[in-house]
């Protein structure tokens, strides 16, 4: 029996379309690939019938427009067109799984998406491919290492810096405040010092600028303008809106690390590299006859603002979400507190050691992780090769969605997972227990590089600020929304004040 065609196309954004030929299942005993025939497609939803795609996947009981089906509504595999661009979208923990993970080498390719292309035009690590890509994340990875990620010299400059932070939240005196550029401050000082060699002042004003400019970018990356632009680059080209403030803000980061690349050359001992940068630039020193090297300035800047931008903004994105829902959640905020005083007290600061007996924090962060949920589509993907999947025939450069969403809100994996519920990640007997559906980082060759390093800024800036404080809301609990503002390639937390109540020593 002939098996079904490839999944129609179910929505459609652009220009209503005419019916479609397109790709369908192999024919053929036992559903090997058999000849290329093509079959018709079922016609997509004219623009009219179908929302805008601010998010193919944020659930929508968060209030955010979304593309994403309903459960079984599709199927866990299907087309949408975004524009006259035929996607492959992935739903649920299984079918992303089996894609990013069993599959990884034919899903290892990177999509482009428009409104960051015109930042990156292909350099740096997160939108290359091929032969730039393997040996930029090479060189990163084994840079980041060397320098201390996962080790005990970066957990001392996170801890470190997350002590800063408590001093400085300690001025606000029972004053509420916005919370936002305070912590994206301290987590990009632990970047930096990665980076550039060293941290900067809070109250250093230049800072403060390029750290405003970062979490407007992000922002940016979720509005209406950002979404139809990466649909209609050439059209959108021409129209005024904040997408073009978005690669104004780009613009103004790269000069930034333009300048600190310039400093840093000038002092360069490539004997004695001190800093990622350093590393790079004694690289491109040694490989400058290699015609087959990506070590060039534009890898170089590109590559930073990579690294920057992620290790900056998506850590104290999440650190908002987690402090948001800990002022919704006071209860699970008193767990905490007794958890720490019994494991960690409040004569020596956390450490990444003391992990392994704290489960309800570890509970807690992969739920704030999970429920936040700030990459709802995942970056889009692209086939290396001509792939069958799940017993389809894909084409090569076929861009594909897994979303993340899909995963962290998989009912089949997370009961009522909708609701805030730390003990998810808990057995009976209450130890931090895994959970297969959680890819906050993504998974397979794509993986984010920095995981490591998130995962102890997360758990030691939170556990270091939990230590010293209560945080509570200056507004009634029925009051304080964890609807996102933007939700679209990335979700933003509405921006919120506030209280942090010193605790009794």
């Amino acid at each position: 029996m002939a098996t079904p065609p490839f999944p129609p196309p179910q929505k459609q954004v652009g220009p209503s379309a005419s019916w479609e030929r397109g790709w369908e299942k192999p024919r053929g005993k036992r559903g090997r690939p058999g000849g290329a025939q093509q079959a018709c497609l079922a016609a997509p939803l004219p623009l009219s019938q179908a929302p805008l795609p601010l998010a193919l996947s944020p659930p929508t009981w968060l209030g955010a427009p979304s593309l994403s089906p309903g459960p079984g509504e599709y199927g866990p595999v299907f087309t949408v067109f975004l524009g006259l661009q035929r996607v492959v979208v992935l739903c649920g923990y299984q079918a992303v799984k089996e894609a990013l993970v069993d599959q990884a080498e034919e899903f290892s390719g990177r999509g482009q998406l428009p409104a960051f292309s015109k930042d990156f035009n292909h350099h740096g690590i997160v939108f290359a491919n091929g032969q730039r890509w393997q040996q930029l994340r090479r060189f990163s990875l084994t840079t980041l290492r060397n320098f201390g990620m996962g080790k005990r010299s970066i957990e001392e400059r996170i801890q470190e810096e997350a002590q800063c932070l408590v001093e400085e939240l300690r001025k606000a005196e029972g004053t509420p405040f916005d919370p936002t550029f305070l912590l994206s401050r301290a987590v990009s000082n632990v970047i930096c010092s990665i980076v550039f060699g060293n941290r900067f002042e809070y109250s250093d004003e230049k800072f403060l600028r390029l750290n405003k400019l970062i979490t407007e970018r992000f922002c940016i990356a979720s509005s209406t303008e950002a979404a139809l632009y990466n649909i209609f680059p050439e059209i959108m080209e021409k129209i005024p809106g904040a997408h073009h403030a978005g690669h104004r803000c780009s613009q103004q980061i790269i000069g930034f690390i333009k300048e600190r690349i310039q400093v840093q050359q000038a002092s360069l001992d490539p004997c004695a590299p001190q800093n990622y940068i350093d590393c790079f630039l004694a690289k491109m020193e040694k490989e400058k006859h290699n015609p087959d090297s990506e070590f060039c300035m534009e890898n170089l800047v590109m590559a930073t603002f990579n690294l920057f931008f992620a290790g900056t903004e998506t850590i104290s994105t999440t650190l908002r979400f987690g402090f948001l829902i800990l002022m919704k959640h006071p209860q699970v905020q008193e767990k905490l507190h007794k958890e720490i005083d019994r494991v960690i007290g409040a004569g020596r600061w956390p450490s990444a050691d003391d992990r392994r007996q704290m489960p309800y924090m570890e509970a807690v962060l992969h739920e704030i992780q999970r429920f936040s949920d700030i990459l709802p589509m995942s970056l889009p993907h692209a086939l290396t090769r001509d792939t069958h999947f799940r017993g389809y025939a894909i084409p090569k450069g076929t861009y594909v969605y897994p979303l993340l969403s899909t995963v962290h809100y998989d009912a089949e994996h997370h009961a009522s997972p909708e609701q805030f519920e730390p003990r998810r990640f808990l057995d009976s007997h209450g130890r931090f227990k895994t959970a297969d559906a959680f890819m906050p980082f993504s998974a397979g060759k794509r993986l984010c590089l920095g995981e490591g390093l998130a995962r102890m800024e997360l758990f030691l800036f939170l556990t270091t600020i939990l230590q010293a404080f209560t945080l509570t809301s200056p507004v009634p609990l029925g009051e304080v929304s964890i609807v996102p503002d933007a939700s679209g390639v990335s979700r933003v937390p509405m921006r919120y004040q506030l209280l942090v109540v010193p605790r009794q020593a």
